[in-house]
C-alpha cells in the first residue's frame, strides 16, 4: 500500500437512509474503519446539530457518503437523496465528500454482526453503522486500487 500524495487521511463514512444513517470512522494509515453510531432521520433529514457535533469531534479530511444503486447499476429513488444528503454536509460543514457505491453492504454488514453475535446482535443501528464502516473500507479499497 503506498501513501499517495495529499491523500485525507481521516475519513467519516455515512450509509444514508429514510429512517437511520448509519456512521463510522476510518483512517487510511490503516485503510480500517470502526462503527460509531446510528443518527435517527425523518424521511432522511437528520438532526444536524448530531452531525455538527460529529464533524466537529472527528475532523475528518474527507466524508464518504454510501451511493443506493441497483445490482446493475443504475440510479433508485434514494440514489438522488443520497446525493443531496452529501451536496447538503458539503455546503453546511465545508467538508469534501466523496460518493462509494454501497450495493451488498447491508447484507454484509448483517452477515458480519450475526457471526460475531448471532441473531440478537442484529440490532437495526448497529447494522447501519457497520455498513457505513464497509462503505469506507470499500472506499479505501478502491482509492489505493
Amino acid at each position: 500500500m503506498t501513501e499517495k500524495s495529499n491523500s485525507p487521511s481521516r475519513l467519516l463514512g455515512f450509509d444514508f437512509g429514510t429512517k437511520s444513517i448509519g456512521v463510522a470512522t476510518g483512517q487510511m494509515i490503516t485503510a480500517t474503519a470502526q462503527p460509531i453510531a446510528a443518527i435517527k432521520a425523518n424521511d432522511g433529514i437528520p438532526d444536524w446539530a448530531i452531525l455538527e457535533k460529529l464533524i466537529n469531534e472527528w475532523r475528518p479530511d474527507l466524508v464518504v457518503i454510501g451511493l443506493p444503486l441497483n445490482m446493475d447499476g443504475t440510479e433508485q429513488p434514494i440514489t438522488q437523496r443520497a446525493k443531496k444528503f452529501a451536496n447538503r454536509l458539503n455546503g453546511r460543514f465545508g467538508v469534501k465528500t466523496a460518493l462509494q457505491d454501497e450495493r451488498l453492504t447491508t447484507a454484509s454488514a448483517k452477515e458480519f454482526i450475526f457471526a460475531n453475535g448471532g441473531y440478537k446482535a442484529l440490532d437495526k443501528g448497529k447494522i447501519d453503522s457497520v455498513s457505513a464502516a464497509l462503505i469506507l473500507e470499500s472506499w479505501m479499497e478502491s482509492y489505493y486500487g
